[in-house]
């Protein structure tokens, strides 16, 4: 009899309720049960995915090979930390943790136990990111954009950590090459933390990456652009559609010297499900995981950078009257 993993979520929020009901749909991946501090949240989604309801973190780990840890950022090193403890393996939504030492603390932890630890970094797992990787791999410069209408979910924590850490993390395992240097502004609109973001993030090699998120836009709007020896490719990630000028694919462009154009579409893909079972095989198969600690780490590292440039942006402005201290 095939061997399944019995996973439990932790956090019965708007994450946690889209986990609860994927694993259903994952073939190696049973749903042991769902635990939140609000019963109430908790018994609602537990109805729809159709599992028990925990009183606790521990009595889920009792009956569990493995935890989705999709409660607010700031308990995720904790739980994580438990679980892990507990003999679990985890799938811990984004941000890893809080801060650096907590996510060295996971890295060390996962290591120790020889226990996955995957963080919840959803476009590694999406059609747009195959399609991007496969057509350039030495990117010189790299433009993302991720903006959306306000809304009150997530804004226990910035948007550097609530959107811009998804291009972060996309862009950096593009350019796979430390950061040098970071120049950043963002601003606090509507929530205690920072609403809309720009970041220019310098890297070792060269390659340098201009990235936007903001939650306070008038519309929704995902794209990439990239330009490299390679040629130039543009990603619009809401139309899924692609446009790629170099030399090696597409048709051929009249008098530019050789120049192809490629246009591609792709059919929205179900990155969640891919997602778990990536995560299924990493735990029953020993597959390597996509976006382990050290990955989770080095986005949490980028973020927090971000945030110190906008702190030291923010100052200067203070200094030269630009804008009024708050």
């Amino acid at each position: 009899m095939q061997k399944k993993l019995r996973t439990g979520v932790i956090g019965a929020g708007h994450f946690g309720r889209y986990h609860a009901l994927k694993v259903g749909s994952v073939a190696r991946e049973v749903l042991a049960g769902v635990y939140d501090p609000d019963s109430q949240r908790a018994a609602l989604v537990a109805s729809e995915a159709q599992c028990p309801v925990f009183d606790t973190a521990e009595a889920l780990f009792a009956l569990c090979d493995a935890v989705v840890i999709a409660a607010p950022a700031e308990f995720h090193f904790d739980l994580a930390v438990k679980a892990l403890r507990a003999g679990k393996h985890v799938l811990v939504e984004k941000p890893v943790a809080a801060t650096l030492e907590q996510a060295d603390q996971l890295v060390a932890l996962s290591d120790e136990t020889g226990l996955v630890c995957q963080v919840g970094h959803l476009l590694r797992y999406s059609a747009e990111h195959a399609a991007i990787t496969q057509r350039i791999t030495r990117p010189l410069y790299i433009e993302a954009t991720r903006i959306a209408p306000f809304k009150p979910r997530g804004t226990d924590v910035s948007v550097i950590l609530d959107l811009m850490i998804h291009d972060l993390d996309l862009v950096m395992a593009i350019v796979d090459s430390p950061i040098a240097q970071v120049d950043a502004l963002g601003a606090a609109v509507s929530s205690d933390h920072e609403d809309i973001a720009n970041a220019r993030v310098r890297f070792e090699n060269g390659c340098v990456a201009t990235i936007t998120a903001s939650r306070i836009s008038l519309k929704t709007e995902r794209r990439m652009r990239l330009f490299s020896q390679e040629g130039y490719l543009s990603a619009d990630f809401g139309k899924r559609e692609l446009v790629m000028i170099g030399r090696e694919r597409g048709l051929p462009l009249p008098g530019t010297g050789g120049f192809r154009r490629e246009s591609m579409t792709w059919k929205e893909s179900d990155s969640l499900h891919a997602e778990h079972e990536a995560f299924v095989a990493a735990c029953l198969d020993g597959a390597p995981v996509v976006v382990d600690a050290r990955a989770g780490r080095r986005a949490l590292e980028a973020a927090l950078l971000v945030a110190e440039g906008i702190e030291t942006t923010r100052r200067r402005m203070e200094l030269s009257g630009l804008i009024q201290e708050g």
